[in-house]
Formats: C-alpha cells, structure tokens, sequence
C-alpha cells in the first residue's frame, strides 16, 4: 500500500467513517483516542446499530466506503452474528454493536480516559 498515493491519514479517515456512520443512521458514535495506551490501533470508533441487520449494514458501508477512498480493511469480524462486527482499518478500529451488547462490554469504560468526543 506503500505506492498509493491515496494513502489517507488517521484523522481524514476518521472522519471519513464518521460521515460513513452517519451516512447509516449509526447511533450514539464515539471517537475514543487509544494512541497512548494501545500499540494495535490509534483510534477506536464505537456505534450502535437498531438490529442485527443494522449493525452488519453499518460495518458493511464503512469498509466499501473506505476501500473506495484507497484504505481497505485490514479485516472484517462478527457479520455472522451481527451483534458486534468489527472493522479493522489499521489505524482505526471501528466496533459496530447493538445496544445490549454495547452495554454489556462497555468499550467506553475500559477506555474512558481517552474519549476524544461523543455523538
């Protein structure tokens, strides 16, 4: 991926998929900046989705729309059971879940310290 000059960076992807969630109708999004506490990722993009439908829908459009801009996953978790599907965009990570299973991982907790901003 080196040779693409359409390499994008952290913060225009991050926006990117924000406008990719909105985009779905993505509920309750968080930008959570794990720079200083994570070697795997920079930023950890968090929404919900009203069905398991939605949820697979919403991680589905983040990962076209951020092929079509030169930055294809690195990989795509969860759609067989839809309550969660991550996206894996490198630099970012994008978790997509339904609000129970939101509510019982709390993703946000565990990272509380380095909410960067909410929705």
């Amino acid at each position: 991926m080196a040779g693409n000059t359409l390499l994008m960076n952290t913060k225009q992807i991050t926006e990117l998929v924000l406008t990719a969630l909105d985009d779905m109708k993505a509920q309750d999004v968080r930008v959570i900046d794990v720079s200083k506490k994570s070697t795997f990722t920079e930023v950890m993009l968090i929404a919900t989705g009203t069905s398991s439908r939605h949820v697979k829908a919403i991680a589905d459009h983040v990962a076209l729309v951020a092929k079509k801009q030169g930055t294809p996953p690195l990989g795509v978790e969860g759609e067989q059971g839809s309550d969660w599907v991550l996206v894996d965009l490198d630099d970012i990570v994008v978790h997509v879940m339904l609000q129970q299973t939101r509510d019982f991982y709390n993703l946000e907790k565990l990272w509380e310290t380095e909410v960067v901003s909410g929705g």
